[in-house]
């Protein structure tokens, strides 16, 4: 087989990268060792800033997501029971569509059979070679024949575990890492959810996350201590958790429920430069991973694989290799950017084991500070609607 551009992985950065390349006439194959239905039943987020948005847009793929999604001008912060409401559409004129990853996975699946442009499921032993040449390949087996691949370029849309990042030499990596010492245990639940926006609480117990996917299915969150197993927390031991960590209002219309999945999610921020090695390019949680708190995993791949379309259609219909040269630049400073806000927003809603009397009392007066300032408002509103791209 022959291509312009291999993709490695069809979760959603790798399909959007599809699609937005197709859209401009740019072959690619895509290729995925798990199953579709595998790659369409992970529960992931579905905070979409507006620059995302707009990239589905601009892939065409965004006529459920605006029948269907729930846009929010705002969120709300809670703190030890007191809450604040930051309307980011009186601050900035920016919102937030909240539409679930796997429906964004679902449109772009659909939007790609459409096209007729191939991808390959359920491929055993991926491998990736010659990237530092401008032959690169792509080896793989399928039913237990092995395959080939010949293409120009190859992107790693493959995720934290995928073969692409793994197959770069260790001694042209960077990396930089933190592990925080807690998850969030979350619970997906077919009942309204409790507020129209989400709610972002501290509490001494530790953070809470009141979400939702549809007006018809919430989703919600407790932090709990890492190697914590979901095997431990039945729904009414949750419920009873949830409650003790958000303002009596919410506790009080909280709708509750059987859950219909449930998992224990660990917390890190991870980024590895340089995202470039020739021929192949990283993007998506391939090349960096952030704490969910801030919900920009899913928007900083879309942003990534956005800047990799805009590099290769100008690679190939201006023949010219500055965006590609600048892949990497390009996109870790916008990526360094959200990890900072990620890692803003983890560390001060969440409770910590070393965070003394001192360090809760500085956590208190970053929210007195938000809700103060409108200068401190609008940076907030600023980098959850998502930064340009």
């Amino acid at each position: 087989m022959r291509t312009k551009v291999a993709v490695i992985g069809a979760g959603p950065a790798g399909l959007l990268l599809g699609q937005l390349l197709h859209k401009t006439g740019i072959e690619t194959i895509i290729v995925e060792r798990r199953s579709r239905d595998y790659v369409l039943g992970r529960i992931r987020a579905g905070v979409l800033e507006q620059g995302t948005v707009e990239l589905l847009e601009k892939a065409g793929v965004s006529d459920r997501m605006h029948a269907e999604g729930l846009v929010h001008d705002g969120v709300e912060f809670c703190f030890d029971g007191d809450k604040h409401r930051f309307n980011f559409r009186e601050l900035i004129g920016r919102t937030v569509t909240v539409y679930g990853q796997t429906e964004v996975t679902r449109d772009l699946m659909h939007a790609r059979d459409a096209s007729g442009a191939v991808s390959i499921y359920e491929a055993d032993d991926v491998t990736i070679h010659d990237f530092d040449t401008d032959k690169p390949k792509v080896r793989f087996a399928k039913d237990g024949v092995s395959q080939e691949i010949a293409c120009e370029f190859i992107a790693g849309c493959d995720g934290f575990h995928g073969v692409c990042r793994a197959s770069v030499p260790a001694g042209a990596l960077t990396t930089y890492e933190r592990v925080y010492p807690f998850g969030w245990l979350g619970v997906l639940v077919d009942r309204p959810p409790v507020a129209d926006e989400l709610i972002y609480a501290h509490h001494a117990r530790g953070f809470a996350l009141c979400s939702m996917r549809s007006p018809t299915r919430s989703r919600y969150y407790v932090q709990v201590p890492s190697g914590e197993k979901v095997e431990d927390w039945s729904d009414d031991r949750f419920w009873d958790e949830l409650r003790r960590r958000v303002d009596e209002e919410t506790a009080e219309r909280l709708v509750t429920g059987p859950s219909i999945e449930r998992s224990v999610a660990p917390l890190r921020s991870f980024v590895v430069e340089p995202l470039r090695f020739g021929r192949l390019f990283l993007a998506g949680d391939a090349a960096h991973i952030v704490p969910p708190t801030g919900a920009k995993g899913l928007n900083l791949a879309a942003s990534d694989v956005g800047a990799l379309a805009e590099a290769l259609t100008e690679f190939y219909q201006g023949r010219s290799s500055a965006g590609i040269d600048g892949y990497s630049a390009r996109v870790l400073a916008r990526v360094w950017k959200a990890e900072r806000f990620s890692w803003w927003m983890t560390s001060i809603l969440h409770t910590f084991p070393e965070t003394d009397a001192f360090g809760r009392r500085m956590q208190r007066t970053e929210f007195d500070y938000l809700v103060s300032s409108e200068a401190a408002s609008k940076s907030l509103a600023e980098n959850y609607t998502g930064l340009p791209l």
